[in-house]
């Protein structure tokens, strides 16, 4: 996939991704996240109030999220050859917690993406967040890294 692979398509097909916030010592914090997209640029992660990213985000809400070429790095059984030579894309924007009146359309996407998550979805401490995407950054193969804004994606 990597020659030909767009920012789209790893948007729309990754189902994890590592999500970076800024910590309350102005520091910052990486995790690894479920998410699911809902739009060209919005993704919704299912994150719970314990965490320390959602701690984060409550202070501050510009993020990123760095996606990686799905199937890439893991195979069945092991390592799926060297990691820099796949597409990769870091989303910057912002991030939203959606009231559970305002949920349904993020919540259906991600749970049929995420179908175990039903079993913890409705926990009290857990709730939808919404990533709007500002500009991702493409490296896509040797001579292929863009800038893209959200509205070219």
């Amino acid at each position: 996939m990597s020659g030909n692979v767009t920012t789209s398509q790893i948007i729309s097909s990754s189902l994890s991704g590592s999500l970076g916030t800024i910590g309350a010592d102005g520091g910052p914090f990486v995790s690894l996240v479920t998410l699911a997209a809902t739009g060209k640029t919005t993704m919704v992660m299912l994150l719970s109030g314990l965490a320390v990213h959602t701690k984060n985000l409550a202070l501050q809400s510009q993020a990123s999220i760095l996606l990686v070429e799905p199937g890439l790095l893991v195979e069945p059984g092991g390592e799926g050859g060297d990691p820099l030579s796949g597409a990769r894309v870091t989303l910057v924007g912002k991030v939203k917690k959606l009231s559970c009146d305002d949920d349904s359309r993020s919540r259906q996407a991600f749970l049929a993406k995420h179908p175990s998550a039903v079993m913890y979805a409705d926990f009290g401490d857990f709730a939808f967040f919404e990533f709007s995407i500002d500009h991702a950054h493409l490296v896509a193969g040797f001579g292929r890294i863009e800038t893209i804004a959200a509205e070219q994606l």
